[in-house]
């Protein structure tokens, strides 16, 4: 079938959002923009638009009025978070975390890959920076896997699946951290209220409702916007909003494909209509009795993630990175070092990452808890360990949890940004060395 000149334009922008790499490039070229803005003339107009505030104006009060950044980083980052509590819930439900014993190795992996981080922090900062131990326990599964991607079919994807399983429940440990560790000043009656929203949506599900309006409006006007207002941070709110969301489906895969192969077979014993390009009237009523079949062999949760996922990685991601990684690189050695941040956080990243995703997976094999997955040796466990040092897009936001500071705001920011880069580069160096090594 020949493309229509728009067709043509958008087919190649198509091809790069399908690839598994292409969020992990845009997220790094929004972090240089970000870079090249706040250390450049336009730094201060950098700054100033995000300081900007609006809010909502009634009846003479002014409502949830917060600067843009705060927006970003409550708003549209809890859109990130209900897309990961939809990867976490389908993981359960039917992927990688669903089984216990092959759950059981990524999920060891990434328990110490939190636990190591955290420590390495904690013990190298106490005092008014200790807050900051949550930072480096976070993996960026957007840059992880695209840098494990560029790799190609060069790596097993054993391998692909064991990161990826790693780093969805290292998020759900940072949301964990998120909700006992940086949640201050609770309002027990917006609590109360947003859970007993929380509690219609999860009847909804029980009752059978699929519509994803009903769950959109009681998900935002109702749970987002109550727990925003308790204290506890609303990306809590997203990923609790997401799990009610239902995962099964009205037609199973038999019925589905036997209802469409009648549909499609009745199509072709329509009457056709040749001469225009306009459908029939028993046309038009098959194709929408199609789509209709489709929509109810598609799980909600399922749809919902599909239809959401290139929204996050190539606009909410972006935009927080643009938001949050504006860093001004003329930072003197002596402030960089005041304090222990900086290093707390790279050594965090760096070694604890690896020590904690290496160690406890060896510990898990060696007790015979789980085997290692087909392809995968202490070798490129490594190269996965360094992989998982990136910790950019999830140890940003912890940042803006933990502290209030600018100075050491600045001193995890480059922390986070030296231990990525390196652990990124490396992590890749060696899992490419490995494959090439292995292959002669």
């Amino acid at each position: 079938m020949k493309k229509t000149p728009v067709e043509k334009l958008i087919s190649p922008i198509q091809q790069f959002i399908r690839q598994e790499k292409s969020g992990g490039i845009v997220l790094g070229i929004s972090v240089i923009v970000a870079l090249i803005l706040a250390n450049s003339s336009w730094a201060e107009t950098y700054h100033h638009i995000l300081e900007y505030k609006f809010g909502f104006l009634w009846n003479g009060a002014t409502y949830f009025e917060y600067n843009l950044h705060h927006w970003i980083n409550d708003g549209l980052m809890a859109i990130f978070f209900f897309v990961v509590g939809l990867e976490l819930k389908r993981e359960i439900v039917g992927g990688e975390l669903s089984n216990p014993r092959k759950a059981m190795l990524p999920i060891a992996a990434a328990i110490g890959g939190m636990l190591v981080p955290a420590l390495i922090y904690f013990l190298l900062n106490r005092g008014e920076t200790q807050s900051g131990w949550g930072i480096p326990m976070a993996t960026d599964i957007a840059f992880a896997l695209g840098v494990l991607y560029l790799l190609g079919n060069k790596i097993p994807l054993s391998l692909k699946v064991f990161l990826t399983a790693l780093a969805i429940v290292d998020d759900l440990g940072a949301v964990l951290v998120i909700a006992f560790f940086y949640t201050s000043d609770i309002s027990l009656t917006h609590l109360i209220a947003g859970s007993a929203i929380l509690g219609v949506m999860y009847a909804g599900n029980k009752m059978g409702i699929r519509n994803v309006l009903f769950y959109a409006i009681l998900g935002i006007a109702g749970v987002w916007t109550t727990f925003l207002l308790s204290g506890v941070h609303a990306t809590i709110a997203a990923v609790l909003a997401a799990f009610t969301i239902p995962a099964d489906v009205r037609l199973n895969e038999r019925l589905f494909a036997d209802k469409i192969t009648g549909l499609l077979n009745d199509f072709k014993a329509s009457d056709p209509n040749d001469k225009t390009p306009v459908l029939t009237n028993e046309q038009l009523h098959l194709l929408e009795h199609i789509n209709k079949t489709t929509v109810q062999a598609m799980p909600p949760l399922q749809r919902l993630e599909h239809a959401m996922h290139p929204m996050v990685t190539f606009i909410i991601i972006p935009i927080f990175a643009l938001a949050n990684a504006g860093v001004s690189l003329s930072v003197n050695f002596n402030e960089l070092f005041s304090t222990n941040v900086a290093i707390g956080v790279a050594l965090g990243l760096l070694i604890g990452k690896v020590v904690g995703v290496v160690g406890f997976t060896w510990l898990c094999v060696k007790l015979n808890i789980a085997p290692f997955p087909a392809g995968m040796t202490l070798k490129n466990l490594f190269g996965i360990g360094l992989l998982a040092s990136i910790g950019f897009t999830m140890s940003l936001f912890v940042t803006t949890l933990a502290f209030t500071n600018e100075t050491f705001i600045t001193q995890a920011k480059i922390g986070i940004f030296v231990a990525s880069i390196i652990g990124g580069t490396l992590g890749y160096w060696l899992l490419n060395r490995q494959q090439k090594t292995t292959l002669q």
